[in-house]
């Protein structure tokens, strides 16, 4: 699979010969889905607490004799049936929503993302991305120079300059290749990766 090489302004010199292994596979639209909601899922916390009948504030009264009403039996006022009552089954800040996603369907998963991408020709590569100072303006001019308004950077190693001046740019992200993940593969519009991120996502996924 051939991708393109771009310069510091932005301009497709050439192409750069990447592996098929990683960049050349079929799209696999399931396993993609399966992937990224698992994802998701995963980095998902419980934040959500009820109470069952035994929590809530009620009384052990009995609310009415239980025969010559008319009205239907009732034992105390913190049935699940009854307004103010308690949950059947509540949510916990214990809940777990973690999915299981096997390492080889994970890596797949990736491998089928990076060549849809690649595929879409919204993949590009350069050489290295560095500045010179921590400085938001001048990755945003850098960036814009190069007609890249929504990207993911993926480097070999985060500079500390790259990250400090674009951690404030809201379509930008930059990740080592080793932290690269589904969702944000898809999420941003392209994808920018160095040379040496691109042998280490061959040696990781290949």
């Amino acid at each position: 699979m051939e991708l393109k090489l771009l310069n510091d302004q932005g301009q497709s010199s050439s192409t750069i010969q990447a592996p098929d292994t990683v960049f050349g596979r079929d799209f696999n639209e399931a396993l993609v889905h399966q992937v990224v909601v698992a994802f998701q899922a995963n980095a998902r916390g419980g934040n959500r607490a009820q109470k069952d009948r035994a929590e809530v504030k009620h009384s052990t009264k009995k609310p009415w004799r239980q025969k010559g009403t008319g009205r239907a039996r009732a034992g105390m006022t913190s049935s699940p049936l009854w307004r103010g009552g308690g949950r059947i089954f509540p949510n916990s800040p214990e809940e777990n929503f973690s999915q299981k996603v096997n390492k080889k369907m994970y890596r797949a998963g990736i491998r089928s993302i990076l060549s849809q991408l690649a595929r879409e020709d919204r993949i590009a590569v350069v050489d290295s991305f560095l500045l010179d100072t921590p400085k938001t303006k001048e990755a945003a001019s850098k960036l814009k120079s190069m007609g890249l308004d929504s990207v993911l950077i993926i480097t070999d190693t985060v500079d500390e300059n790259l990250y400090l001046a674009t951690r404030n740019l809201p379509h930008v992200a930059v990740v080592e290749s080793r932290y690269a993940d589904p969702l944000s593969l898809i999420h941003y519009k392209n994808v920018l990766i160095t040379k040496p991120a691109i042998a280490q996502l061959e040696e990781m996924l290949g």
